[in-house]
């Protein structure tokens, strides 16, 4: 079964649901003119708007660049894919949709006017005027009403998810096994402390960097003097582990070099100008065969640093939780009585595939194996992945709690060498 791509293309399974990460334009510019004013689909006797899945199939095209018959024929061959299956699969994404919804009514979820507005504010924030906004709502083909509607469902689908969350510890054994990898990848990680000075401040920089590199100041009483980053200053400058992380390109690549102990140059980032310094470097403990070659041995999880037990723990719950709920998804939407009708003519995304499959070549075809009723709605991150790199796992549920939580919208630090997640 090939991956189903479609339905994280854009937007999660609706048209509006990806705007409540700051009002994404999701509305289709792709002619979408000939609807049938038929249905598509029923969920437990609940029609689904033939429309509703054209229009989204057409956002979905000029999200790809696809709004020609040509690119779309292409796109779709290449990922082994005919109009006729992606229209099933939209279908049965927005079958289970509806399935979510009635599980919120059925659990009696419940969202606080004041949630609602706290999350809305937090997307009108990013914009410079009220007339800014109004037209980012019609661009994204919404109004104020619809948008408020949307963010409300997105805030009861994010407490459903919640619901699944457990707080049973992983096992020692998956916690070891974790570990091991880390330690395995993350072999010479460094760990850095900085201050952070004004980018207009380099004069101020580069004395503060001669007086350190000459013994007259102290790092950490520097980070307390000058630091602009007032977070990490409270920590004696420390911003972690540079693997794994979230740490800027920048930065990252001016911590790679260092030595413990040893401080860097000025290094200018987006944040301003920065005076690093190593202070812990991550070896971990390894044998040596008789041929002389050395391997990692991990045989308890206290061998990493603490920061990484801690990441390993929320991957390994957060998937867990991810697992719950998407057992419970696969459940309801084996008892739930769907039904897709037969696809009818002249819709404007059908177009004839022999010319375009005949073109297709292998390396064109998508991967994965994830069936298309059940993976248009999870998308969270494994926490293996990369051998062990750091599993955000923000939202696991396209869909259902597709954007994690909307009030997180256009947030990020502004004063710290770290990448806004």
């Amino acid at each position: 079964m090939k991956k189903t791509y479609i339905m994280k293309t854009v937007c999660a399974v609706s048209l509006t649901a990806a705007c409540a990460w700051g009002l994404a334009a999701c509305s289709s510019g792709t002619d979408a003119s000939a609807g049938t004013g038929g249905v598509a689909g029923t969920v437990n006797g609940v029609d689904i708007s033939e429309d509703t899945i054209t229009n989204y199939i057409q956002g979905v095209r000029d999200q790809l660049g696809a709004s020609d018959e040509e690119a779309w024929g292409t796109w779709l061959a290449e990922n082994d894919y005919t109009p006729a299956s992606v229209r099933d699969e939209v279908v049965n994404s927005f079958a289970q949709r509806e399935l979510v919804k009635e599980a919120i009514e059925e659990k009696g979820i419940t969202v606080e006017s004041s949630e609602i507005d706290q999350s809305i504010q937090s997307v009108k924030d990013n914009f410079d005027s009220d007339e800014k906004w109004q037209a980012a709502l019609e661009q994204a083909g919404m109004t104020e009403e619809s948008y408020r509607s949307e963010i409300e469902q997105k805030l009861k689908e994010n407490k459903l998810y919640a619901s699944f969350a457990s707080e049973e510890d992983p096992s020692e054994s998956d916690m070891l096994q974790y570990a091991q990898m880390y330690a395995s990848a993350y072999d010479g990680a460094k760990r850095s402390s900085h201050i952070l000075f004004d980018s207009s401040d380099e004069a101020t920089a580069q004395e503060v960097l001669d007086k350190i590199n000459s013994g007259e100041l102290d790092f950490v009483d520097a980070v307390k003097e000058y630091s602009t980053d007032t977070v990490s200053a409270e920590q004696d400058g420390d911003v972690g582990w540079n693997n794994p992380s979230k740490l800027i390109s920048d930065y990252k690549a001016a911590v790679e070099p260092l030595e413990k102990g040893q401080v860097s140059g000025l290094v200018t980032t987006q944040f301003g100008i920065h005076i690093i310094k190593c202070t812990e470097v991550y070896e971990a403990p390894k044998t040596t065969a008789d041929d002389g070659t050395e391997k990692v041995e991990i045989t308890s999880i206290d061998q990493i640093p603490s920061e990484w037990v801690d990441t390993i723990k929320t991957s390994l719950q957060t998937q867990k939780q991810q697992d719950s709920y998407n057992q419970w998804l696969e459940e309801i939407t084996e008892a739930a009585d769907i039904k897709v009708n037969d696809m009818p003519q002249g819709l404007p995304y059908d177009v004839d595939m022999a010319k375009y499959e005949a073109a297709a070549t292998d390396e064109g075809t998508t991967d994965g194996a994830t069936d298309g009723a059940t993976d248009g709605t999870t998308d969270g991150s494994d926490a293996t992945d990369g051998a062990a790199e750091n599993a955000d796992n923000a939202g696991a549920a396209d869909g259902a709690a597709d954007a994690g939580d909307a009030t997180d919208s256009g947030s990020g630090t502004s004063d710290q060498p770290a990448e806004a997640a």
